[in-house]
């Protein structure tokens, strides 16, 4: 196994065995990736004696049902059988794992899940990669169950943030209490509403990621004020707190120019009391953080 610094890092074609509940998951690394056999995985949370029998005919369902993307990401990777001798197994890496265990009804779905994403990216180190954290991301929200399409916002919002934190820095403004100011004015003057009223009107506790819990649209307005920001700041070379605070002011009107346009239009308010909070009874736990950071 090679090494990088002082972490471990799997070679392709390593494999390897985690255990959930005491049954055995086999793996495989592949392409910068675990790959997981499909019919352990299925052993783990179905009740049956034959997972390998369970799996074929959820394949078969699967593929009748015009699941083609989904049969297209499954190959056949040589894994250790029980007789110590290595077999082609039908295997998967996680994001299609995900998808797979979706059409499975079980009790045990959902914490395996978190297991799995914990599992997926063991000893995979994100310098490795600058791909692989954006990946874990979209794992993570994934598994709370977001669309793909609000998870391409999101993942959105994070890289537009970075850039504009990255100019920030550069221009002399101080990370904390004034990044937090900024960003407050961007969210005022784009949805005319203050992050704490905001999250107030989404029935948010003072932990909770306001971004976590946004809308589509109210995350491409988030995005919109925030890019035009550090467009506006290079522009204007603004340095320091008061002169990226103006610009602040007229990075977020721009956004807040386009959401009373589309509210005109749409004929009520972006700004939604809707959240990704967990219903009663569903055990997904979505991420805490601070509203000034991505």
């Amino acid at each position: 196994m090679a090494k990088k610094g002082e972490e471990m890092i799997p070679f392709p074609g390593e494999m390897g065995i985690n255990e959930f509940k005491g049954k055995p998951i086999r793996k495989v690394f592949e392409e910068g990736e675990w790959f997981f056999s499909i019919s352990d995985v299925v052993g783990a949370i179905v009740e049956t004696d034959r997972p390998s029998k369970y799996w074929s005919d959820l394949k078969r369902k699967l593929t009748k049902e015009g699941s083609g993307q989904l049969s297209e990401n499954i190959g056949q990777l040589k894994m250790t059988g029980s007789d110590g001798k290595e077999y082609p197994t039908d295997a998967a890496n996680a994001e299609t794992m995900f998808r797979i265990i979706q059409s499975i009804g079980s009790p045990i779905a959902e914490p395996f899940k978190r297991w799995l994403a914990k599992v997926a990216f063991e000893r995979i180190q994100e310098f490795q990669n600058p791909e692989l954290g954006i990946q874990r991301v979209i794992l993570d929200y994934q598994i709370q169950g977001h669309s793909d399409d609000w998870i391409k916002a999101r993942i959105r919002t994070v890289l537009s943030r970075k850039e504009l934190t990255s100019e920030w820095a550069s221009r002399g403004v101080t990370e904390g209490k004034e990044y937090a100011i900024l960003t407050n004015v961007i969210s005022q003057e784009t949805f005319n509403v203050a992050i704490k009223t905001h999250k107030e009107v989404k029935g948010l506790a003072k932990g909770h990621n306001l971004r976590d819990h946004m809308t589509d649209m109210e995350l491409v307005l988030t995005m919109l004020g925030e890019t035009s920001t550090a467009e506006l700041a290079r522009a204007r070379d603004s340095q320091g707190f008061s002169e990226n605070k103006e610009t602040a002011h007229a990075g977020g009107k721009i956004a807040g120019d386009a959401r009373v346009n589309f509210e005109t239009q749409l004929g009520r308010s972006v700004v939604s009391s809707s959240n990704f909070l967990p219903e009663r009874g569903d055990q997904r736990q979505l991420p805490q953080g601070k509203d000034n950071d991505s």
